[in-house]
Parts: structure tokens; sequence; C-alpha cells
């Protein structure tokens, strides 16, 4: 029995793909990255650390104050005892807004994601909603828990709905931002040490500087380093003052970081779409 000739299909012939095709779109890269963000240990061990911080000395604090004899402290210093806990969350935040891109370019697998994503304006937008979306949303609701919980610990009256505001939504909002800066930094050097170590610096050096400057003749740049550095301003959010009236007052440490933020996103932008991978 002899074998039947092969067949070929028409020279004008294609093949159909039963699967719809369609141009990609940033709502794809939103997709991609928040499955990566949340999928990734680093983001699990950065913001459960930050979670831990702001519970735990927001809780410690208020109980430290609940103990003592004297008098019962205002709703608004009640509100302040979460700064500490913050502060050092802050930390976390800025580490993971590092390692949000720095960790795919210290592994290579920046390469699969431009492939995957020809856009890289895209895919620098994508992390960036991503990461400030997630980081307000838990920043804030955390920071809400930690207040209700010191204002029931400590007794004082419930304090007003801008006082509530300022320290819930608009800590949250710093934080986030902040932690935008940190990766935008890392979208710059490219390096996840490098950057977490400039972006830890911003934090500390200015404050840390001032501290030492005794000389007279410094006395205005060490007054604007204490005012301008970051502890500085998120503290000004729970209001209160390292500076006593001088300095930023109420929201305007978030328009001065949001400010800062976007120039630095705007390099970061310009770098990713100018330099090799």
């Amino acid at each position: 029995m002899s074998t039947p000739p092969p067949t070929f299909a028409a020279p004008g012939a294609s093949y159909a793909s039963p699967i719809p095709i369609r141009k990609a779109h940033l709502g794809d890269a939103l997709a991609s990255e928040w499955t990566k963000i949340r999928s990734v240990r680093s983001t699990m061990w950065t913001l459960g650390v930050m979670i831990v911080l702001m519970v735990g000395l927001g809780l410690a604090s208020a109980g430290v104050v609940a103990s003592d004899n004297g008098p019962t402290p205002d709703s608004s210093q009640v509100l302040s005892l979460g700064f500490f806990g913050t502060l050092l969350g802050t930390i976390c935040v800025m580490t993971l807004g590092v390692l949000t891109i720095a960790s795919e370019y210290g592994t290579g697998m920046i390469r699969t994601t431009m492939t995957a994503c020809s856009s890289r304006s895209r895919v620098l937008a994508a992390k960036a909603i991503v990461f400030f979306v997630l980081v307000t949303v838990l920043t804030t609701v955390f920071a809400a828990l930690v207040g209700a919980l010191q204002v029931g610990i400590v007794g004082s009256d419930s304090p007003s709905g801008g006082a509530w505001l300022k320290t819930t939504f608009g800590v949250g909002l710093f934080v986030a931002l902040l932690g935008l800066l940190g990766l935008a930094v890392g979208t710059l050097v490219r390096h996840s040490a490098g950057a977490i170590t400039i972006m830890v610096g911003v934090v500390l050096l200015p404050l840390v500087m001032a501290i030492f400057m005794f000389a007279e003749s410094l006395k205005d740049l060490q007054q604007a380093l204490l005012e301008y550095s970051v502890p500085s301003q998120l503290a000004v959010l729970y209001d209160q003052s390292v500076t006593g009236s001088s300095g930023p007052t109420g929201w305007e440490p978030l328009w001065i970081m949001a400010g800062i933020t976007a120039v630095a996103l705007g390099g970061a932008f310009v770098s990713i779409n100018n330099r090799d991978v």
C-alpha cells in the first residue's frame, strides 16, 4: 500500500489565531506590574516590617502616655504618637521603591520586561502607579487604625476631621511620594544598594548635618536643613514642629515632596528612554 503524497497549503493561505489580537495598552502593563509586586518576597518583607513598626511603636507610645499620671494630652498630641513608627517605616517604603525597578536591572529581568513591553515609558509609569496606590492605601489604613487605637488607649477626645485627614491620608500620600522618589533614584542609579544608600542619606543626612553645625555663620543653613529635612516635614503632618513657627506648615510638606518627586521622575523617564538596558 503506497503512502499518499503530502499536501501543502495554498501559497496565499495564512493561519488565523482563535485568540483576539489587539494592541497592548497601559492596563496590560499595570496588570503585569501588579502581578510582579504582589508575588515577590521583597514586598511582603518591606511592607510587613513597615506595618509592624507603625502598629508596634504607635501602640507602645500610647501605652507609655496612658500609664503616666500626668494630664491627658489633647487629641492632636495623641495622633502625633504615630510619628515615630511612620518615620522608621519610610525606610522600608523607600527600599521597596528602589527594589521595584533596580532589582530587575540587577537580575537582568529588565530585558524581558522591555521585550514584552516595547514602550519604556509605559513600563515605568505602570510601576509608579501600582507602587504609589499600594503604599498610599496601606499607609493610610494603618495610620488610621493606629490613630484610633491610640485615642482609645489614652482616652482623649476624638480629633477633628482635618487632623484625621492629615495624619492618615496626608501621611499616606507623603510616604508614598517618598517611595516614588526611591523608585526614580533606582531608575537613575540602576543599582539597589547604591540607590538605597542615597535615599537613606536623603532622609537622615540633612538632619544630622544640622545637629553638628555649631558655627554662628552656619545658623541660617542649619535652620533650613532642620526645617526641610524629611523627618521635620513628616512631623508637620502630625501637627508637630521641631523648628517652632518657622518652616513649612499645614499641607506644605506634601507639595514640597510632590515637586521633588516629580522632578526626579521626569529625570527617570528621560533616562530610561535614552539609555541601554
